[in-house]
């Protein structure tokens, strides 16, 4: 299941300042999602640090232009926090200390994801030449290598950030999601969620489902980066005070939406396509973990059809846990007891 992360178990510096008097803007502020993977606290040198659990968030601000990084703190004895971390990207930096069995998980679940844009910082005297062979067909061939200069990295990507120009929406069609990345009971204040939004718009006093479960929730309040907003749009990292729901109500993956496509099922069945590197057929009875926005969940294979190519297999998976997704898009099919590799495909999901 999807870790539950209780607010004992998370380091929250805006807990004690976020969700009281902020500054009010009408107006939006660009904001990149950056994950960054293979080295533990390098985001340290890039931003002020946030939220920690199994991912750890870091926050950088210059005028009204805002970075998002993310680390996947629990990596590599755990999966789950290198797909939520990739998952959240608009942009990746991959530092390389070694070319080992993580740097190569970690390519793969980027792939996957479809993190197309990044940055490599390649230290111990590790050469272009070295990875060449290993990022070839992957996202990773079309990063660009950089120093290992996290005032210039960060100076760049502000740079990137002020090319997001979000407009704000159209208030007749705004319905959007968000997936709930850690929520919290806060003294005075009630349940607040902090998540990204993964697709549309979501404003202030919107009534929302609160997927897989039966519940709806308002909006009672919305912050960026501790600025109260009206609204919230596709990239936007949030944090939504809710009316109606308490943290019990809540897990990691609980997913906040007025979007009417989305669509709640516990059978999947859907086509998937198997990593280059995977050596064997998925087979009837495997239990794999689906990843999807900020939902891991375990899932059974209860039918394959291979038809002409075992790569790209028909599945029919059942799960615990309803998966929460709008059909034709894609999740992560990991194998936690795979030995080298954990990542095995993708899926489109119907």
């Amino acid at each position: 299941m999807a870790p539950h992360v209780p607010p004992d178990d998370v380091t929250e510096p805006w807990a004690h300042k976020g969700f009281l008097p902020a500054n009010s803007t009408g107006t939006s502020m660009p904001n990149l999602n950056v994950a960054v993977l293979g080295s533990p606290e390098y985001a340290k040198g890039l931003g002020k640090i946030s939220t920690a659990s199994d991912i750890t968030f870091y926050d950088m601000k210059q005028g009204e232009v805002t970075v998002s990084l993310v680390e996947p703190t629990k990596y590599p004895e755990k999966l789950a926090p290198l797909f939520y971390s990739t998952s959240l990207a608009d942009v990746a930096i991959v530092v390389v200390d070694e070319l080992g069995p993580a740097f190569g998980e970690t390519a793969i679940m980027l792939d996957c994801v479809g993190v197309k844009k990044g940055y490599l910082v390649l230290r111990n005297y590790i050469a272009p030449e070295q990875i060449a062979p290993l990022t070839k067909g992957t996202v990773l061939e079309g990063y660009i290598t950089v120093n290992d200069d996290p005032l210039t990295l960060r100076e760049t990507l502000l740079s990137e950030a002020r090319k997001l120009v979000p407009e704000e929406p159209d208030a007749k069609n705004h319905a959007g999601s968000v997936p709930v990345d850690h929520y919290f009971d806060v003294k005075g204040v009630g349940t607040v969620v902090l998540g990204c939004v993964a697709e549309g718009t979501i404003r202030k006093h919107d009534s929302v489902k609160v997927l897989p479960s039966d519940k709806q929730a308002e909006i009672r309040s919305v912050q960026k980066h501790d600025d109260d907003f009206d609204w919230a749009v596709q990239g936007d990292r949030v944090g939504f005070a809710l009316k109606g729901v308490s943290i019990e109500d809540l897990d990691r993956g609980t997913v906040l939406t007025n979007n009417g496509a989305i669509i709640s099922r516990r059978t999947i069945t859907g086509r998937a396509e198997l990593v280059k590197y995977w050596s064997k057929p998925l087979a009837v009875g495997m239990v794999v973990h689906l990843g999807h926005w900020m939902q891991f969940e375990p899932a059974r294979i209860e039918s394959v059809d291979v038809g002409d190519d075992w790569r790209a297999p028909m599945l029919t998976l059942s799960l615990q846990k309803d998966l929460v997704y709008i059909p034709g898009s894609k999740a992560v099919v990991t194998y936690l007891e795979g030995s080298k590799l954990r990542v095995a495909a993708t899926i489109t999901l119907q």
